[in-house]
Formats: structure tokens, C-alpha cells, sequence
């Protein structure tokens, strides 16, 4: 468990995920896919299967690198992945508003990538 304070919490089946201030999961491993539409909501966006395949994305990223992704490598790695329509900032845009790097970790249940304010 991260050494983050906690801020508020996302409460859902029953169940309280601790948040820090701005809605990161503090425990990476209480993320679900459930746990993720809760924070979309949260955000006014319903999970397609276009943000979910970026988010997963995000995950193996994760996974591989240990760290999340800031905006430029997450679209290199989206488009790697994805192909290069999805892997463009216009399209993570759409999907992602405001801060698509910082949005799609938080719904993948990362911390907050590196260099993103």
C-alpha cells in the first residue's frame, strides 16, 4: 500500500476503496473492472470497449515498465498496440477528456503518471 494519504472513499457493493485527493486508488490492488466504471461515473464517462482497450494498454504497461505513462508514450504505446488511428492524442482526447493520461490511469487503477501535473 502506498504511503499516500487518504482523502475520500469510493464506496461500491459494499466495499470502500481508499482514494487519495485527486481519486487514485491508494491499494493498486483493489482495481476491478467494476471498480473502474465507479470512477468513470465519477468522471461522466461510460467505459466502451474503446476505453478499455486503452486502458488495458495501460495496464500491460504498467506491468512491463512499472510506472504509468505520460501523455506522448502512452500514445506511442496506444498506437504500438492499437494501430495509429487509436494511437493519437485527438482520439484519447475524445475518450479521455482533460487530462487523458491522468484519467485513463486513474480508471486502470495506476498512480498518477510521472511528469503530469
Amino acid at each position: 500500500m502506498a504511503s499516500t494519504e487518504i482523502y475520500r472513499y469510493l464506496f461500491l457493493n459494499d466495499n470502500q476503496y481508499a482514494l487519495d485527493p485527486e481519486g487514485y486508488l491508494i491499494d493498486m490492488t483493489h482495481w476491478s473492472p467494476e471498480v473502474a466504471d465507479a470512477l468513470a461515473r465519477e468522471e461522466g464517462i461510460e467505459l466502451t470497449e474503446e476505453h478499455w482497450e486503452v486502458l488495458n494498454v495501460l495496464r500491460d504497461f504498467y506491468a512491463r515498465y512499472e510506472m504509468a505513462p505520460a501523455m506522448r508514450p502512452l500514445v506511442k504505446a496506444v498506437g504500438k498496440v492499437l494501430g495509429p488511428e487509436k494511437g493519437r492524442s485527438i482520439h484519447l482526447m475524445r475518450l479521455f477528456p482533460g487530462s487523458p493520461a491522468k484519467v485513463a490511469a486513474r480508471l486502470a487503477g495506476l498512480p498518477k503518471p510521472t511528469h503530469c501535473l
